[in-house]
């Protein structure tokens, strides 16, 4: 037995136990690396295992959504949804973690302070808040993009009486909103998820928008066994599809059909044909038009005929106004689906209150208060998202070579080669991290992809008796400048866009584009030949 003061020694640290944390597990015991995973959760899920609010699903069809590396899996697993919902993909998880004997390799309920690297040993010395100590030459941050919860920063937020809840840290236990007056603030996924299922049994809904959003309905459906059938027999040419796309998806979902993005430009469609459309097909209209997400021009003819759809769903003239975004280009933040959104706003017992014209002045004891009104209820909602891609990795105190800190390397915004690595972090590896496709794909396909060519990347080390790799910093450079450009000319970047790819949500953190919109395919071919060439970019010692 180790000295009690003495860390628990492995092959590899992993920090999370979400998808990213449950593969690498697989990973590391078919390479033959002892492992240890820390999750500060009491399980597996990640994303799932926190955030329950009502409506909570997937925003891609669950099927692209879901393991690829072993077949049998694939087979055994049957969805009953096209757009799986968040206990569904739970269930989901907890499946893979018992079928593999996951947990036997984590640490749950053990959540992750600091981490230091020993420039002499090339070892990690990884903390927790418990003054648990784990050590490794590999550390693997797969801490997820979206899992630091934004709070923001509201006069008076500390001073209310009532129940509070976000959608981020959902309890455990049911909630129920029967008879109680509900307040939520935000508009952005999760509330226009939960929006609607609060709605149907609180007493009345408040909902405190500041920015309007664009939303798509989630054409969700019961898959049928035939359609089940289908896919099963089809899985190897969705999972090739989905690993050379822009996306990372192979858009199998409606009639089981594999579905082509558009080519057509809308600036060349006649107005009454674009109406004629929309009257047929709704918003899912829009993405038949592949100049909309390049070109400002068509966008603000898409964003038009958007405005014109919830001008027909609302039936109150000043409520649709409220709801319809405007000064800011449609596809620059992720796309957001919904199930009777809009509609929900047609109830007697939901109102909206627009922030643009009335911001918030404090949070009081019982409720809200606005520059010209006091709102009151049982229940304050916060759903205002996450300090995203950057926000857990910072809060760990992570420290590199010559005692530098990885949050003050990134002071002025993340700065990677490959989203994989940052220098003068040796042996230190992210899971979808800034600068990798990430937020902007199939979140699966680029788990795997990164759960793969990391531990590949550590068996080379070890097969060749190397005991370090870094990035080097002119690589590091070149690839952010590659991000950095590649972003350029798209809706994701123009000035009017304020999304939390860009770290805009949270008050002082600095205005940089963190994910890579070159598509997973073309990414996924960058990794490869990186790889092939002796991990080019990267000091090997």
């Amino acid at each position: 037995m180790p000295d009690s003061d003495s860390p628990e020694s492995f092959d590899v640290v992993i920090v999370g136990a979400g998808f990213s944390g449950m593969y690498l597990v697989e990973r590391c015991r078919s390479l033959g690396f002892s492992c240890v995973v820390l999750e500060q959760g009491s399980d597996v899920g990640g994303t799932w295992y926190w955030n329950r609010y009502p409506g909570a699903r997937c925003d891609i069809p669950t099927i692209e959504y879901s393991y690829s590396f072993d077949p049998d899996l694939e087979q055994e697993w049957d969805w009953s949804e096209l757009m799986g919902a968040q206990p569904e993909i739970l269930t989901y998880a907890n499946h893979v973690a018992d079928r593999f004997d996951l947990r036997r390799d984590m640490r749950f309920d053990t959540r992750v302070s600091a981490a230091s690297f020993d420039e002499t040993a090339n070892r990690w010395t990884v903390t927790t808040t418990k003054g648990d100590r784990f050590e490794a030459p590999h550390l693997i941050l797969a801490t997820g993009c979206l899992s630091k919860p934004n709070w923001p920063a509201i006069e008076g937020r500390e001073s209310y009486q009532g129940k509070i809840l976000h959608t981020a840290l959902w309890p455990h236990e049911p909630v129920t909103f029967h008879g109680e007056r509900v307040g939520i603030i935000g508009t952005g996924s999760s509330a226009i998820q939960s929006i609607p299922e609060i709605a149907e049994t609180a007493e009345h809904l408040h909902v405190f928008q500041r920015t309007p959003n664009y939303t798509m309905p989630a054409e969700n459906h019961p898959l049928t066994d035939e359609f089940r059938n289908e896919i099963k027999a089809n899985y190897a040419e969705m999972r090739d599809l989905q690993r050379h796309s822009l996306a990372g998806m192979a858009r199998y979902g409606v009639m089981g059909r594999i579905q082509e993005v558009g080519e057509e430009k809308i600036v060349e469609v006649d107005e009454e044909e674009r109406r004629r459309r929309l009257a047929e097909d709704g918003l899912p209209s829009l993405r038949r038009y592949a100049d909309v997400g390049i070109d400002l021009e068509a966008n603000e003819l898409a964003c038009d005929i958007y405005r014109e759809y919830v001008a027909g769903v609302v039936d109150d003239e000043t409520t649709a106004d409220a709801l319809m975004p405007r000064d800011y280009p449609l596809g620059c933040k992720r796309q957001v689906v919904d199930i009777d959104y809009y509609e929900t706003f047609n109830r007697d017992n939901v109102s909206i209150v627009d922030l643009r014209i009335d911001p918030i002045a404090e949070i009081t004891p019982r409720g809200i208060r606005t520059e010209s009104a006091d709102y009151e209820f049982d229940v304050l909602i916060y759903a205002t998202g996450f300090d995203a891609m950057t926000g857990a990795i910072n809060d760990i105190e992570i420290t590199g070579r010559d005692g530098r800190l990885l949050r003050d390397e990134w002071s002025a915004g993340p700065r990677t080669y490959l989203g994989l690595q940052s220098a003068g972090f040796p042996n230190l590896f992210m899971i979808t991290g800034p600068g990798s496709p990430s937020v902007l794909s199939n979140m699966m396909v680029s788990i795997e992809q990164h759960c793969e060519w990391v531990t590949d990347c550590m068996a080379y080390l070890r097969d060749r008796n190397y005991r370090a790799i870094e990035a080097t910093m002119p690589a590091q450079d070149g690839w952010v400048e590659h991000v950095n450009a590649v972003a350029n000319g798209t809706m994701l970047t123009v000035e009017s866009c304020n999304s939390w790819y860009l770290g805009a949500n949270v008050p002082g953190k600095p205005r940089v584009f963190m994910p890579y919109v070159g598509g997973v395919g073309n990414y996924r071919k960058r990794c490869d030949a990186v790889a092939a060439a002796d991990y080019e970019g990267f000091a090997l010692s």
